[in-house]
């Protein structure tokens, strides 16, 4: 559907960028190659997503690859409350969604 189309593609990019943040904390210093090859996805798209995850100041390039920052717990401890955030406003669609859903119902009976 249209309305949420986008929004799934992008929560598919986010998934993928803890998905390599994970991988870089638990293999680091890593490189792209690497990274593409313990993932199974394209260097491309590992690269896009060092880029994305070293602008949110969450991992640093270094000579042997990429590496958590300094500051990275607290990073990733705000990536969780705006993930909690966006949680709280996703049940708060499907409730209104399921109110539409259950008002829709009732109107069909009465027809």
């Amino acid at each position: 559907m249209l309305i949420t189309a986008k929004l799934e593609e992008e929560m598919r990019i986010v998934k993928r960028h803890i998905h390599v943040l994970r991988m870089v904390m638990e293999n680091q210093p890593i490189g792209i190659i690497k990274l593409a090859q313990i993932m199974d996805i394209p260097e491309h798209k590992v690269r896009y997503s060092l880029r994305i995850l070293e602008q949110e100041k969450l991992i640093e390039p270094s000579p042997d690859g990429a590496k958590l920052t300094k500051r990275a717990k607290k990073e990733i401890k705000s990536v969780r409350e705006s993930l909690e955030r966006i949680k709280e406003c996703t049940e708060e669609m499907l409730k209104e969604i399921e109110e539409i859903e259950r008002k829709s119902a009732s109107t069909g009976k009465k027809r």
